[in-house]
């Protein structure tokens, strides 16, 4: 079982406020809106989806890479952890 299962609805839930965010900036494209509106409701849709990535990337560290170190087996999950940030943080 994967640690974000204790927060899988509030994941859903933002993830489902972000599409209907992106779907709103499609409309107010097609309605030709202002372009500063525009580049603002694409901001609070980056700060949504990292924050969904935040919460993903703090339950995979609390999670799958701390059973790691317990097992052992810590170098190689604290690489693939630290090659997602360098990718999340781009």
């Amino acid at each position: 079982m994967h640690l974000y299962q204790d927060n899988k609805e509030d994941l859903l839930k933002r993830l489902k406020k972000v599409e209907g965010q992106i779907r709103g900036i499609h409309k107010m494209i097609e309605e030709d809106r202002y372009c500063v509106d525009i580049l603002n409701q694409i901001a609070a849709v980056k700060a949504a989806l990292n924050k969904v990535g935040l919460s993903l990337l703090d339950s995979h560290t609390r999670g799958c890479v701390a059973d790691a170190i317990k097992d052992g087996d810590g170098s190689k999950h604290i690489d693939e952890l630290m090659e997602v940030v360098r990718i999340f943080t781009k």
